[in-house]
């Protein structure tokens, strides 16, 4: 099952830089794990913004849910999914 996830990150001002970074560090190294193991398809950066728009390819919805939920940066995002559908025109 194919998603497009636009995730958000919003880290507060007042955590600390170390905390921050160490989060971060987390985050790249398991987004990199997902991506490796193709359930992370592709992961865009929004111009100007701390956002990306990323596509997944997972079994359910469970599964998609449990991904992201496990994401370091996860408590600070807000994240919106859509479901996609092969559509009649695209050339596969």
């Amino acid at each position: 099952m194919l998603f497009l996830v636009r995730m958000d990150v919003n880290i507060p001002h007042d955590l600390p830089v170390e905390q921050a970074n160490e989060i971060k560090a987390r985050e790249k190294a398991y987004s990199q794990q997902l991506q490796q193991d193709g359930r992370w398809k592709n992961l865009w950066r929004v111009v100007g913004e701390y956002a990306n728009y990323s596509l997944f390819d997972v079994e359910s919805n469970d599964e998609l849910h449990t991904l992201l939920s496990q994401l370091p940066l996860f408590p600070f995002m807000k994240i919106h999914v859509t479901p996609l559908a092969q559509h009649p025109s695209a050339i596969a």
